[in-house]
């Protein structure tokens, strides 16, 4: 199988810059920095699970005191609003509050 004329073509590798379709001095280019990864730190997701049931937990655990005081009170006041209207809107609630039904 023959390469096709793009593989042939003058484009510019990864440390040069030029204009492909009319300088053809490619020169090197100065300042031109490529980085890499080591092989051995691409796995980023390596004991993700394992991680966050260890960790994930004491971090949890961490927050409670931070979110079960708002949520506990927002339920509460919640719960109270809806018995109160509830008890409003029965036949109780009206005699109590504006003497008749």
């Amino acid at each position: 199988m023959r390469p096709t004329n793009a593989r042939f073509s003058d484009m510019p590798g990864p440390k040069t810059f030029s204009p492909w379709w009319g300088d053809t001095s490619m020169l090197k280019q100065r300042g031109i920095i490529t980085y890499t990864l080591s092989p051995f730190k691409q796995r980023g997701s390596k004991g993700i699970f394992q991680g966050w049931l260890f960790n994930g937990y004491k971090r949890l655990a961490g927050q409670i005191p931070y979110w079960i005081v708002p949520f506990s009170l927002g339920y509460g006041i919640y719960a109270w609003a809806k018995k109160r209207d509830a008890w409003q809107n029965s036949k109780a609630g009206h005699i109590a509050l504006h003497g008749d039904h």
